[in-house]
């Protein structure tokens, strides 16, 4: 798989009352040195205005999506695509993009139903520490790729 993040500035829309999702977030942060991905929660109207950019709105959405230069990429292709964009040994994931999408993605399913039983859930979206910040989009910032 390709390095598609590179080119530019990749955004992530996450589910923000998640916990499996927010430690998601951490990890991607931690492994991103050169900052290339930014992120809104899904509950944000930073995050509304980037779904709507593609005619999408956040109600339904049980899935982790990448905006990039190459358009909205949601669930097991979201998830492959970042991890490529990560420092290694994560790019190393884009083997699974031999698996064909309908096989990845029912797995991915399974997790993203289950997520608040097995992983819990917030009662509101956590806040970036003061050192992540720039990388979260506010209402103000665009959230385009």
């Amino acid at each position: 798989m390709a390095d598609q993040t590179n080119a530019g500035t990749a955004t992530i829309l996450f589910d923000g009352l998640c916990n499996l999702c927010n430690g998601t977030v951490r990890f991607i942060v931690a492994n991103d040195p050169s900052g290339r991905f930014r992120f809104a929660s899904l509950q944000s109207a930073a995050g509304e205005r980037a779904l709507a950019r593609f005619e999408r709105t956040p109600n339904g959405v049980n899935s982790i999506i990448l905006i990039d230069a190459d358009g909205l990429h949601e669930r097991s292709t979201a998830a492959l695509r970042i991890a490529n964009g990560l420092r290694r040994p994560w790019p190393w994931l884009g083997v699974f993009a031999l698996v064909p999408a309908p096989l990845r993605d029912a797995l991915y399913d399974t997790v993203a139903r289950n997520r608040y039983r097995w992983f819990g859930r917030r009662s509101a979206c956590a806040l970036p520490t003061p050192e992540q910040a720039a990388r979260f989009l506010s209402d103000e910032r665009s959230a385009g790729a």
